[in-house]
Protein backbone atom coordinates (compact mmCIF):
# COMPACT_ATOMS: atom_id res chain seq x y z
CA UNK A 1 0.00 0.00 0.00
CA UNK A 2 1.13 3.58 -1.01
CA UNK A 3 1.27 5.55 2.01
CA UNK A 4 2.13 8.92 0.59
CA UNK A 5 -0.24 10.17 -2.00
CA UNK A 6 -0.14 13.40 -4.26
CA UNK A 7 -3.76 14.90 -5.69
CA UNK A 8 -3.92 17.46 -8.08
CA UNK A 9 -6.48 20.38 -7.28
CA UNK A 10 -8.07 23.71 -8.81
CA UNK A 11 -7.93 26.78 -6.03
CA UNK A 12 -12.05 25.93 -5.53
CA UNK A 13 -14.52 25.28 -2.71
CA UNK A 14 -15.54 22.20 -3.89
CA UNK A 15 -11.65 20.64 -3.68
CA UNK A 16 -12.37 20.24 -0.19
CA UNK A 17 -12.75 16.98 0.93
CA UNK A 18 -9.03 15.94 0.18
CA UNK A 19 -7.86 18.88 1.62
CA UNK A 20 -9.99 18.51 4.90
CA UNK A 21 -8.89 14.80 4.67
CA UNK A 22 -5.49 16.13 5.33
CA UNK A 23 -6.01 18.72 7.59
CA UNK A 24 -8.42 16.83 9.81
CA UNK A 25 -6.44 13.60 10.50
CA UNK A 26 -8.67 11.56 8.63
CA UNK A 27 -6.27 10.50 5.95
CA UNK A 28 -3.48 9.51 8.25
CA UNK A 29 -6.15 7.38 10.42
CA UNK A 30 -5.98 5.61 7.32
CA UNK A 31 -2.18 5.13 6.89
CA UNK A 32 -2.25 7.89 4.13
CA UNK A 33 -0.45 11.14 3.69
CA UNK A 34 -1.94 13.16 1.39
CA UNK A 35 0.25 16.36 -0.89
CA UNK A 36 -2.18 18.54 -2.62
CA UNK A 37 -0.78 20.18 -5.66
CA UNK A 38 -2.63 23.45 -6.82
CA UNK A 39 -2.79 24.40 -10.52
CA UNK A 40 -4.64 27.11 -12.27
CA UNK A 41 -6.21 25.45 -15.06
CA UNK A 42 -7.99 21.63 -15.62
CA UNK A 43 -5.33 21.09 -18.56
CA UNK A 44 -2.45 21.19 -16.43
CA UNK A 45 -4.39 19.37 -13.46
CA UNK A 46 -4.91 16.45 -15.92
CA UNK A 47 -1.34 16.81 -17.34
CA UNK A 48 -0.03 15.89 -14.10
CA UNK A 49 -2.52 13.41 -13.52
CA UNK A 50 -1.50 11.43 -17.22
CA UNK A 51 2.36 11.84 -17.47
CA UNK A 52 2.25 10.72 -13.48
CA UNK A 53 3.31 13.88 -11.22
CA UNK A 54 0.23 13.01 -9.25
CA UNK A 55 -1.39 9.83 -8.22
CA UNK A 56 -5.05 11.32 -8.25
CA UNK A 57 -6.85 14.77 -9.35
CA UNK A 58 -9.68 16.71 -8.16
CA UNK A 59 -11.24 17.10 -11.77
CA UNK A 60 -14.33 18.06 -13.54
CA UNK A 61 -16.49 14.65 -14.34
CA UNK A 62 -16.98 15.09 -18.23
CA UNK A 63 -13.08 15.56 -18.51
CA UNK A 64 -12.29 12.16 -17.31
CA UNK A 65 -14.94 10.46 -19.77
CA UNK A 66 -13.15 12.38 -22.50
CA UNK A 67 -9.67 11.55 -22.05
CA UNK A 68 -10.82 7.73 -21.95
CA UNK A 69 -12.19 8.44 -24.85
CA UNK A 70 -9.17 10.07 -26.66
CA UNK A 71 -10.58 13.82 -27.45
CA UNK A 72 -8.31 16.23 -27.96
CA UNK A 73 -5.61 13.66 -27.35
CA UNK A 74 -4.43 10.34 -27.68
CA UNK A 75 -6.96 8.10 -25.22
CA UNK A 76 -5.55 7.02 -21.61
CA UNK A 77 -8.56 5.32 -19.67
CA UNK A 78 -9.25 7.58 -16.25
CA UNK A 79 -11.24 5.30 -13.42
CA UNK A 80 -13.55 7.87 -11.02
CA UNK A 81 -14.61 5.75 -8.04
CA UNK A 82 -15.79 8.34 -6.30
CA UNK A 83 -17.62 11.84 -6.55
CA UNK A 84 -15.91 15.05 -4.87
CA UNK A 85 -19.54 16.59 -4.79
CA UNK A 86 -22.83 17.55 -6.93
CA UNK A 87 -23.76 21.05 -8.44
CA UNK A 88 -21.83 24.21 -6.52
CA UNK A 89 -21.79 26.37 -9.48
CA UNK A 90 -23.63 29.28 -11.11
CA UNK A 91 -23.96 31.63 -14.10
CA UNK A 92 -23.20 35.38 -13.30
CA UNK A 93 -23.67 38.04 -15.20
CA UNK A 94 -22.25 41.24 -16.37
CA UNK A 95 -24.45 43.60 -14.56
CA UNK A 96 -26.14 45.59 -17.21
CA UNK A 97 -27.25 42.21 -18.68
CA UNK A 98 -28.48 40.32 -15.53
CA UNK A 99 -30.54 43.72 -14.71
CA UNK A 100 -32.61 42.81 -18.24
CA UNK A 101 -32.84 38.95 -17.74
CA UNK A 102 -33.21 38.42 -14.37
CA UNK A 103 -35.33 39.98 -11.15
CA UNK A 104 -33.43 42.03 -8.48
CA UNK A 105 -32.75 40.11 -4.89
CA UNK A 106 -33.21 36.79 -5.68
CA UNK A 107 -32.50 33.73 -7.97
CA UNK A 108 -34.02 33.79 -11.41
CA UNK A 109 -36.36 30.92 -12.91
CA UNK A 110 -34.16 29.21 -15.72
CA UNK A 111 -36.93 29.15 -18.56
CA UNK A 112 -37.84 32.75 -17.32
CA UNK A 113 -34.88 33.71 -17.55
CA UNK A 114 -33.48 31.91 -20.56
CA UNK A 115 -36.72 33.11 -23.05
CA UNK A 116 -35.41 36.58 -21.73
CA UNK A 117 -31.57 35.96 -22.68
CA UNK A 118 -32.99 34.66 -25.60
CA UNK A 119 -34.40 38.39 -27.39
CA UNK A 120 -31.16 39.57 -26.62
CA UNK A 121 -28.92 37.17 -28.18
CA UNK A 122 -30.66 36.28 -31.00
CA UNK A 123 -30.90 40.55 -31.71
CA UNK A 124 -26.96 40.70 -31.21
CA UNK A 125 -26.12 37.19 -33.16
CA UNK A 126 -28.44 39.24 -35.93
CA UNK A 127 -26.20 42.19 -35.89
CA UNK A 128 -22.93 40.54 -35.68
CA UNK A 129 -22.13 41.12 -32.52
CA UNK A 130 -22.78 37.76 -30.53
CA UNK A 131 -22.69 37.29 -27.01
CA UNK A 132 -19.68 35.48 -25.38
CA UNK A 133 -20.16 32.68 -22.44
CA UNK A 134 -17.04 31.54 -20.44
CA UNK A 135 -17.07 28.30 -18.80
CA UNK A 136 -13.89 26.42 -17.29
CA UNK A 137 -13.34 23.59 -19.97
CA UNK A 138 -14.72 22.36 -23.23
CA UNK A 139 -15.08 19.04 -21.87
CA UNK A 140 -16.75 20.07 -17.83
CA UNK A 141 -20.17 20.14 -16.21
CA UNK A 142 -20.05 23.92 -16.76
CA UNK A 143 -20.20 23.50 -20.29
CA UNK A 144 -22.74 20.83 -20.58
CA UNK A 145 -24.91 22.48 -18.55
CA UNK A 146 -25.21 26.01 -20.09
CA UNK A 147 -25.03 24.35 -23.66
CA UNK A 148 -28.31 22.52 -22.02
CA UNK A 149 -29.80 25.43 -20.66
CA UNK A 150 -29.56 27.64 -23.28
CA UNK A 151 -30.73 24.61 -26.19
CA UNK A 152 -33.80 24.67 -24.11
CA UNK A 153 -34.35 28.10 -24.15
CA UNK A 154 -34.17 28.54 -27.92
CA UNK A 155 -30.06 29.64 -28.05
CA UNK A 156 -27.94 27.73 -29.92
CA UNK A 157 -25.19 27.37 -28.63
CA UNK A 158 -21.99 27.91 -31.23
CA UNK A 159 -24.43 29.86 -33.59
CA UNK A 160 -25.94 32.27 -31.70
CA UNK A 161 -23.57 32.87 -29.12
CA UNK A 162 -19.96 31.99 -28.33
CA UNK A 163 -18.66 29.64 -25.85
CA UNK A 164 -15.17 30.43 -24.97
CA UNK A 165 -12.43 28.97 -21.69
CA UNK A 166 -11.64 30.81 -18.66
CA UNK A 167 -10.06 28.80 -16.43
CA UNK A 168 -11.73 29.81 -12.67
CA UNK A 169 -9.27 31.62 -11.44
CA UNK A 170 -9.59 34.31 -13.94
CA UNK A 171 -13.51 34.37 -14.64
CA UNK A 172 -14.19 37.51 -12.32
CA UNK A 173 -11.25 39.40 -14.34
CA UNK A 174 -13.31 38.24 -17.86
CA UNK A 175 -16.00 39.80 -16.62
CA UNK A 176 -14.93 42.52 -15.28
CA UNK A 177 -12.40 43.27 -18.69
CA UNK A 178 -15.76 42.56 -20.93
CA UNK A 179 -14.35 39.71 -23.22
CA UNK A 180 -17.71 37.56 -21.71
CA UNK A 181 -20.82 38.63 -20.78
CA UNK A 182 -21.27 35.93 -18.45
CA UNK A 183 -19.69 32.62 -16.70
CA UNK A 184 -20.22 29.35 -15.41
CA UNK A 185 -17.94 28.61 -12.73
CA UNK A 186 -17.60 27.28 -9.07
CA UNK A 187 -17.40 29.09 -6.17
CA UNK A 188 -15.65 31.04 -4.90
CA UNK A 189 -14.99 33.30 -8.05
CA UNK A 190 -18.81 34.01 -8.48
CA UNK A 191 -18.78 35.19 -5.44
CA UNK A 192 -15.55 37.20 -5.70
CA UNK A 193 -17.03 38.99 -9.28
CA UNK A 194 -19.99 39.84 -7.44
CA UNK A 195 -17.73 41.36 -4.53
CA UNK A 196 -15.55 43.35 -7.13
CA UNK A 197 -18.90 44.40 -8.97
CA UNK A 198 -18.63 42.92 -12.09
CA UNK A 199 -20.97 40.47 -11.95
CA UNK A 200 -24.53 39.29 -10.23
CA UNK A 201 -25.43 35.77 -9.67
CA UNK A 202 -28.74 34.85 -11.30
CA UNK A 203 -28.80 31.36 -11.69
CA UNK A 204 -27.52 28.17 -9.40
CA UNK A 205 -26.54 24.96 -11.67
CA UNK A 206 -28.49 23.08 -8.85
CA UNK A 207 -31.51 25.06 -10.59
CA UNK A 208 -30.54 23.09 -13.84
CA UNK A 209 -30.23 19.59 -13.13
CA UNK A 210 -30.98 19.58 -9.11
CA UNK A 211 -28.28 16.63 -8.36
CA UNK A 212 -26.00 17.12 -11.34
CA UNK A 213 -22.17 15.54 -10.64
CA UNK A 214 -19.84 17.96 -10.74
CA UNK A 215 -16.10 17.28 -9.29
CA UNK A 216 -14.89 13.89 -9.23
CA UNK A 217 -11.41 12.07 -7.80
CA UNK A 218 -9.91 10.62 -10.92
CA UNK A 219 -7.08 8.39 -11.67
CA UNK A 220 -5.43 6.67 -14.45
CA UNK A 221 -7.04 3.15 -14.41
CA UNK A 222 -4.08 1.37 -14.13
CA UNK A 223 -2.68 3.52 -11.31
CA UNK A 224 -5.75 2.70 -9.43
CA UNK A 225 -5.67 -1.14 -10.09
CA UNK A 226 -1.89 -1.30 -8.53
CA UNK A 227 -2.69 0.81 -5.99
CA UNK A 228 -6.20 -0.39 -4.67
CA UNK A 229 -5.40 -0.27 -1.17
CA UNK A 230 -4.17 3.29 -1.16
CA UNK A 231 -7.45 4.32 -3.00
CA UNK A 232 -9.75 2.57 -1.04
CA UNK A 233 -8.37 3.53 2.09
CA UNK A 234 -8.58 6.89 0.53
CA UNK A 235 -12.43 7.07 -0.33
CA UNK A 236 -12.99 5.93 3.59
CA UNK A 237 -10.58 8.92 4.50
CA UNK A 238 -12.86 11.28 2.23
CA UNK A 239 -16.32 9.83 3.26
CA UNK A 240 -15.10 10.99 7.04
CA UNK A 241 -14.76 14.39 5.28
CA UNK A 242 -17.69 14.82 4.12
CA UNK A 243 -19.72 14.45 6.96
CA UNK A 244 -17.13 16.77 8.77
CA UNK A 245 -17.87 19.65 5.97
CA UNK A 246 -21.72 19.32 6.03
CA UNK A 247 -21.79 19.85 10.17
CA UNK A 248 -22.64 23.42 10.63
CA UNK A 249 -20.56 23.46 13.66
CA UNK A 250 -17.52 23.23 11.70
CA UNK A 251 -18.26 25.66 8.99
CA UNK A 252 -16.39 28.57 10.23
CA UNK A 253 -13.06 26.32 10.99
CA UNK A 254 -13.59 24.73 7.30
CA UNK A 255 -13.76 28.22 5.68
CA UNK A 256 -11.03 29.35 6.97
CA UNK A 257 -8.49 26.22 6.42
CA UNK A 258 -9.55 26.49 2.83
CA UNK A 259 -9.00 29.91 2.60
CA UNK A 260 -5.28 29.63 3.42
CA UNK A 261 -2.41 30.69 1.01
CA UNK A 262 -1.76 26.79 -0.36
CA UNK A 263 -5.40 26.59 -1.26
CA UNK A 264 -7.70 28.82 -2.14
CA UNK A 265 -5.33 31.69 -1.00
CA UNK A 266 -9.14 33.75 -0.56
CA UNK A 267 -11.64 34.87 1.79
CA UNK A 268 -13.10 33.03 4.05
CA UNK A 269 -16.22 34.63 4.25
CA UNK A 270 -17.25 33.85 1.00
CA UNK A 271 -16.20 30.83 1.04
CA UNK A 272 -18.10 29.98 4.49
CA UNK A 273 -21.29 31.61 2.67
CA UNK A 274 -20.89 28.83 -0.14
CA UNK A 275 -20.85 26.20 2.69
CA UNK A 276 -23.54 27.30 4.43
CA UNK A 277 -25.79 27.31 1.01
CA UNK A 278 -25.74 30.94 1.38
CA UNK A 279 -25.26 33.59 -1.59
CA UNK A 280 -24.35 37.20 -2.13
CA UNK A 281 -26.55 37.95 -5.54
CA UNK A 282 -25.13 40.87 -6.29
CA UNK A 283 -23.09 44.18 -4.56
CA UNK A 284 -25.15 45.61 -1.92
CA UNK A 285 -27.73 43.35 -1.31
CA UNK A 286 -28.56 40.85 1.59
CA UNK A 287 -27.63 37.38 0.85
CA UNK A 288 -30.06 34.68 0.14
CA UNK A 289 -30.38 31.21 0.83
CA UNK A 290 -30.40 27.96 -1.87
CA UNK A 291 -30.74 24.87 -0.53
CA UNK A 292 -28.14 22.09 -1.75
CA UNK A 293 -26.57 25.01 -3.38
CA UNK A 294 -23.16 22.67 -2.79
CA UNK A 295 -23.88 18.89 -2.38
CA UNK A 296 -21.58 16.60 -0.59
CA UNK A 297 -22.57 14.08 1.69
CA UNK A 298 -26.06 12.90 1.73
CA UNK A 299 -28.31 10.89 -0.26
CA UNK A 300 -24.98 9.11 -1.45
CA UNK A 301 -23.72 11.94 -3.39
CA UNK A 302 -20.24 10.29 -3.49
CA UNK A 303 -21.06 7.58 -5.29
CA UNK A 304 -20.13 7.18 -8.93
CA UNK A 305 -23.50 6.37 -10.58
CA UNK A 306 -22.76 4.68 -13.64
CA UNK A 307 -25.72 6.48 -15.28
CA UNK A 308 -24.23 9.83 -14.43
CA UNK A 309 -21.42 8.97 -16.88
CA UNK A 310 -23.77 7.95 -19.61
CA UNK A 311 -25.52 11.44 -19.53
CA UNK A 312 -21.88 13.07 -19.71
CA UNK A 313 -21.30 11.22 -22.90
CA UNK A 314 -24.66 11.72 -24.32
CA UNK A 315 -23.76 15.49 -23.96
CA UNK A 316 -20.64 14.76 -25.64
CA UNK A 317 -22.32 13.28 -28.70
CA UNK A 318 -24.72 16.22 -29.04
CA UNK A 319 -22.03 18.98 -28.94
CA UNK A 320 -19.04 17.19 -30.64
CA UNK A 321 -21.48 16.65 -33.45
CA UNK A 322 -20.62 12.98 -33.72
CA UNK A 323 -22.99 10.13 -34.36
CA UNK A 324 -24.25 7.43 -30.89
CA UNK A 325 -21.66 4.35 -30.59
CA UNK A 326 -22.45 1.78 -28.47
CA UNK A 327 -18.91 0.76 -28.05
CA UNK A 328 -18.23 4.37 -27.17
CA UNK A 329 -20.70 4.63 -24.95
CA UNK A 330 -19.80 1.36 -22.69
CA UNK A 331 -16.33 3.15 -22.61
CA UNK A 332 -17.98 6.08 -20.73
CA UNK A 333 -19.76 4.18 -18.45
CA UNK A 334 -17.20 1.96 -17.07
CA UNK A 335 -15.27 5.15 -16.42
CA UNK A 336 -17.09 5.98 -12.98
CA UNK A 337 -16.26 2.72 -10.55
CA UNK A 338 -18.89 2.03 -8.35
CA UNK A 339 -17.25 -1.83 -7.51
CA UNK A 340 -14.13 0.06 -5.82
CA UNK A 341 -16.85 2.95 -3.92
CA UNK A 342 -18.89 -0.84 -2.92
CA UNK A 343 -15.29 -2.02 -1.62
CA UNK A 344 -14.11 0.11 0.30
CA UNK A 345 -17.19 1.04 2.37
CA UNK A 346 -18.13 -2.54 3.15
CA UNK A 347 -19.37 -3.05 6.33
CA UNK A 348 -18.57 0.60 7.52
CA UNK A 349 -22.84 1.42 8.10
CA UNK A 350 -22.18 3.71 5.57
CA UNK A 351 -25.31 3.72 2.54
CA UNK A 352 -24.15 1.81 -0.04
CA UNK A 353 -26.85 2.00 -3.04
CA UNK A 354 -27.92 -2.11 -4.68
CA UNK A 355 -27.67 -0.48 -8.26
CA UNK A 356 -25.00 1.09 -10.34
CA UNK A 357 -27.20 3.10 -12.22
CA UNK A 358 -30.44 5.37 -12.03
CA UNK A 359 -32.92 6.97 -14.24
CA UNK A 360 -31.67 10.81 -14.09
CA UNK A 361 -34.50 13.73 -13.63
CA UNK A 362 -36.94 11.11 -12.68
CA UNK A 363 -37.89 12.24 -8.46
CA UNK A 364 -39.68 15.40 -7.64
CA UNK A 365 -40.05 14.10 -3.73
CA UNK A 366 -38.49 11.86 -1.37
CA UNK A 367 -38.00 8.16 -2.54
CA UNK A 368 -36.87 5.68 -0.38
CA UNK A 369 -34.38 3.38 -2.48
CA UNK A 370 -33.12 -0.09 -2.54
CA UNK A 371 -29.79 -0.83 -1.01
CA UNK A 372 -26.67 -3.30 -0.04
CA UNK A 373 -26.13 -1.77 3.05
CA UNK A 374 -27.50 1.13 5.04
CA UNK A 375 -30.90 3.10 4.44
CA UNK A 376 -31.20 5.88 1.97
CA UNK A 377 -34.45 8.17 0.90
CA UNK A 378 -33.66 10.20 -2.20
CA UNK A 379 -34.98 13.17 -3.30
CA UNK A 380 -35.41 15.95 -6.01
CA UNK A 381 -33.20 15.27 -9.00
CA UNK A 382 -35.22 16.92 -11.68
CA UNK A 383 -33.85 18.79 -14.73
CA UNK A 384 -35.57 22.23 -15.31
CA UNK A 385 -37.27 20.95 -18.53
CA UNK A 386 -38.53 18.08 -17.39
CA UNK A 387 -36.81 15.65 -19.01
CA UNK A 388 -35.79 12.21 -17.85
CA UNK A 389 -32.77 10.06 -18.74
CA UNK A 390 -33.02 6.70 -18.85
CA UNK A 391 -29.50 5.07 -18.98
CA UNK A 392 -31.37 2.13 -20.61
CA UNK A 393 -32.26 4.00 -24.02
CA UNK A 394 -29.18 6.29 -24.58
CA UNK A 395 -30.44 6.63 -28.96
CA UNK A 396 -33.81 7.88 -27.39
CA UNK A 397 -33.06 10.28 -25.51
CA UNK A 398 -30.83 12.06 -27.98
CA UNK A 399 -33.51 12.21 -30.31
CA UNK A 400 -35.87 13.92 -27.92
CA UNK A 401 -33.23 16.91 -26.90
CA UNK A 402 -33.46 20.07 -29.39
Amino acid sequence: MKTEMNIGFLPLVDACLPILAQEHGFAEEQGLTLRLVKDVSWATVLDRLLYGHSDAAHLVAPLAIATTLGRGRPAQPLSVPFVLGLNGNAITMRPELAARVSPAGRLGDPAIVGAALAEIALARAAAGNPMRFGVVHRYSSHNYMMRYWLAACGIRPDKDVEIATVPPPFCADALAAGEVDAICVGEPWNSVAVERGAGVIVLATAQLWRRGVEKVLAFRESVMEQQRGSVEALILALRKAGAHFVDPDNWEANAAILARKEYLDGDARLIKRAISDRLLLAQGQETVHFPDFMFQYREAANFPWVSQAQWFYTQMVRWDGLEFDPAEAQKAAQVFRPDVYRSALAGTGEPLPGASSKVEGSLSGPLAVSMQQGDMVMTNNRFFDGLVFDPEDLPGYLAKLP
